[in-house]
């Protein structure tokens, strides 16, 4: 086996993150050999699967002063012309960028206004090795290199796995996407800090490109979209049929059978603009018996005065077994058929008594019986 008297990494591409030297098994070297390691690069020293020294940027002579560990673990009897084996990993200083991520299922996700909603997203993110020792034992194993591709997947299922709880602490709906990307790519970064940590990478940025629902919830958001840009639906029916009424003169003849069809048709397209609201009012409002306030439709009390739909307050009578509201002169509770106790009001107060009462309990007041 020949014995090598320098060490070195020359042909590292940029997407390589590792390399080993030699490529495979190990390479016989003596104290004395030079260790050359470039700016971007570690080169870090391992005997049988375990690491002894890193080296930074340089040339190094391998001597008893520059490598005790090593020297430690071959025995204090290494002169300079004796070999031993050992592998050197060389580990890319560099930032590693335009790493992609993204969700290979849907995230089920609680929105406040839409319900449950799957979501999926992407985006990219950059990081860099700080501990190449770490990194080395922890994700290189014995593998001769390691290009960006064979790392990112890894990385990737990291990054999913702490998607879905930082999403129900950031974002409540998926309509308020767009001001929280940066937010939910801060958060991020900051939840998978110490996950990377842990393998000797720290993630240098992190960038939420996109969180995309399914195209029905897309519809839905459309449609609620389009709802508040009409706003006011009078002025918008009265706008329709009048850009109506000027397409139609645009299209008939001229003359005064023209100023005189236009203005029937301006008319028209107004009328018909006041019927469509009028029936929209229709079905979503009635007038209040007792004091004609319009109130939207299933109200069980007026907006304006207060009263109870159907049965005004002052001739309530409420049943105590159901607590159903029944008419002043019912005998029995119309829900229940429980006998009714109040018969009648005080005259002067308004209070309810019973038939047997010949004052009221509230004011005082003589009953006629």
């Amino acid at each position: 086996m020949a014995i090598f008297d320098v060490i070195e990494s020359v042909d590292m591409g940029p997407d390589a993150i590792v390399q080993r030297w030699p490529a495979v098994g190990s390479g016989e070297i003596k104290l004395g050999s030079q260790l050359i390691v470039r700016e971007n690069q570690w080169g870090v020293f391992f005997r049988d699967g375990k690491g002894y020294d890193v080296f930074d940027a340089g040339r190094h002579t391998l001597t008893t002063g520059n490598v005790p560990l090593l020297i430690d673990l071959v025995g204090k009897h290494i002169t300079d012309g004796s070999p031993f084996k050992t592998e050197v990993y060389f580990v890319n200083k560099r930032p590693i960028r335009d790493l992609k991520w993204g969700t290979a299922e849907p995230i089920l996700f609680r929105d406040k206004e839409l319900a449950m909603v799957r979501l999926r997203s992407f985006g990219i993110f950059s990081v860099r090795v700080t501990d190449p020792m770490l990194f080395v034992n922890k994700v290189v194993g014995t593998e001769g290199r390691l290009e960006t591709r064979d790392i990112e997947g890894f990385l990737r299922s990291i990054i999913t796995a702490r998607l879905q709880d930082v999403l129900g602490e950031v974002l409540t709906s998926v309509l308020d996407l767009a001001a929280k990307y940066d937010e939910l790519g801060s958060a991020m970064k900051s939840r998978v800090r110490d996950d990377f940590g842990k393998y000797g990478i720290e993630v240098t940025d992190f960038y939420v490109n996109a969180i995309t629902p399914p195209p029905e919830v897309q519809k839905v958001i459309d449609e609620r979209t389009g709802m508040a840009a009409v706003g006011n639906l009078e002025q918008y029916y009265r706008f329709k049929a009048a850009k109506a009424v000027e397409k139609a003169s645009e299209q008939s003849g001229g003359g005064a059978g023209e100023g005189m069809g236009m203005g029937v048709g301006l008319g028209m397209g107004l009328s018909m603009a006041q019927m469509m609201v009028g029936a929209m009012r229709t079905t979503t409002e009635q007038p209040c018996p007792k004091c004609n306030q319009p109130m939207p439709t299933g109200s069980n009390f007026c907006p304006g005065c207060g009263n109870k739909i159907g049965l005004p307050d002052e001739t309530l009578i409420i049943c105590p077994e159901c607590q159903a509201d029944n008419p002043a002169k019912a005998k029995f509770c119309g829900s229940c058929g429980k006998e009714l106790p109040v018969s009648g009001h005080c005259p002067k107060c308004g209070e309810a008594v019973d038939d047997a009462d010949k004052f009221c309990p509230e004011c005082g007041e003589t009953l006629k019986k």
